[in-house]
């Protein structure tokens, strides 16, 4: 069976067309050498150098195998490096869910964190609710998922990625807007857009249990599940919100963002989210330089 050792054996020969020379370069004795191509002509059935005492010449059939050799063992050694990166998790295909939130200012992070510490990684990322998120990184469809920390999955492991406060989102022609300075109970009776109990659970918990824990009861004109949508809203003047800093990212024309005391303020958080039992070493790379970036 024709075997790696033996083209190597046939190319240095070929490339120095002197036997000892060749036995130099591949830190063997002659002996062994020549035995390499005779067995290699051998298996082949042709015979692919001209050697006497004088000179060693390709035959025409050598010339043809030895273009062909010499693409073979850049292929095997190809082949080498790209399965060694696979292993090192610097080669391979990650795919990564996030919610819409993670997009202002998370998303952008792992995406620039890929690019610049793992170009061989093919990262693909989708736009997903949290629940769909823990679903696909059970069933194996995923490997990573940005998400909020709701529930608790027995196969999967989460670390916090962010940790950001709360920032009062008030029309610009809203007293509030003008105020020098505010308090948390300034927010008793305003008309108030809250995220939904069904589809902003987590963030609806959160602002809801902070308003009771300073017994504040806003006036709940809308319940919308996504920041954006509550932005626009507060955007045509329909009323105030609580939204994450990062949430400042998006531009709305009449639109104050105000910090809330840093004393009292609320903090929403971003959970990076994996199984317990992987075997993608890209994912494993990535995952960890987002937890120390974090």
């Amino acid at each position: 069976m024709l075997q790696i050792s033996q083209l190597r054996c046939f190319v240095a020969v070929a490339s120095e067309l002197h036997f000892a020379r060749a036995a130099a370069s591949l830190h063997m004795t002659q002996p062994p050498l020549t035995r390499q191509i005779q067995l290699l002509e051998h298996e082949i059935g042709v015979s692919l150098l001209d050697r006497n005492r004088r000179h060693v010449r390709l035959t025409p059939a050598g010339k043809t195998f030895f273009k062909e050799a010499q693409d073979i063992l850049r292929r095997v050694q190809s082949a080498t490096l790209s399965a060694r990166r696979t292993v090192e998790g610097t080669v391979g295909q990650v795919r990564a869910g996030f919610i819409p939130a993670a997009s202002y200012s998370l998303l952008p992070r792992l995406v620039g964190a890929a690019g610049r510490a793992l170009p061989g990684v093919d990262l693909s990322v989708m736009e997903m609710q949290t629940f769909d998120q823990l679903e696909a990184l059970s069933a194996g469809r995923l490997d990573l998922g940005i998400v909020r920390p709701l529930y608790h999955r027995p196969d999967l492991q989460v670390a916090c990625v962010l940790r950001e406060p709360f920032v009062l989102a008030v029309p610009q022609a809203h007293p509030l807007a003008r105020a020098r300075k505010f308090s948390v109970k300034d927010l008793n009776g305003q008309a108030t857009i809250m995220y939904s109990p069904a589809d902003g659970q987590y963030m609806y918990q959160v602002l809801t249990g902070w308003l009771r824990g300073n017994s504040v009861q806003p006036d709940f004109v809308h319940s919308i599940g996504h920041t954006h949508s509550m932005l626009s809203l507060v955007d045509a003047g329909l009323g105030i919100a609580l939204v994450p800093h990062s949430a400042q990212r998006m531009r709305f024309a009449k639109i104050r963002f105000r910090e809330l005391p840093p004393d009292t303020a609320p903090f929403a958080e971003l959970h990076l989210a994996w199984r317990s039992e992987t075997a993608n070493p890209a994912a494993d790379q990535l995952r960890e330089l987002l937890l120390k970036g974090s």
